[in-house]
């Protein structure tokens, strides 16, 4: 299993609470660990200094690898492997490679990027992720620091002014 952390977190009701408590957090230069929704929030991402995630990078790639496969198998099958002449189309014909092409342009940019997603961020069968609270999935907002890391009575009474509806403290 993988190292234990102390933290204390604070829940919030709205995210308009949430966004100006991360503001006053940075004002006073506390570190904070992370922060939990329940769904994105806008300008949430600036605040904690993440950068643009370049994940289309790798759904480009992914795609482009895609197309090649689809094009460079079709002209291999239907030019040197199994040559036909059906309807009076030359061997090679692209307009009717685009369909194919098309999915498999798609299908290798979505599969991809789903594992791409998925190893990023250690996610996939067995692992097993500790759960802060469980209403941060569906309605809370959560800011939570690392006791290693910031003095607990220091986030506590942050967490106090900044307006969390809850304050709690957990080993995970």
């Amino acid at each position: 299993m993988g190292q234990t952390k102390d933290i204390i977190y604070g829940l919030y009701n709205d995210e308009e609470d949430l966004l100006r408590a991360v503001k006053q957090a940075n004002a006073a230069h506390l570190e904070i660990m992370d922060v939990y929704s329940p769904f994105p929030v806008h300008g949430l991402d600036p605040l904690l200094g993440l950068k643009e995630s370049r994940l289309h990078i790798a759904g480009f790639i992914y795609g482009l690898l895609g197309t090649l496969t689809a094009f460079l198998g079709m002209t291999w099958i239907f030019t040197k492997d199994w040559p036909i002449v059906f309807g009076g189309k030359p061997y090679w014909s692209v307009p009717a490679f685009i369909p194919i092409t098309f999915e498999l342009t798609v299908l290798f940019a979505g599969i991809g990027m789903t594992v791409t997603f998925y190893i990023i961020n250690g996610l996939g069968p067995g692992v097993v992720n500790p759960t802060i609270d469980l209403r941060i999935t569906d309605d809370k907002f959560c800011i939570a620091f690392d006791k290693s890391e910031v003095d607990a009575s220091q986030a506590e009474s942050f967490l106090q002014s900044s307006g969390a509806d809850e304050i709690n403290s957990k080993t995970i």
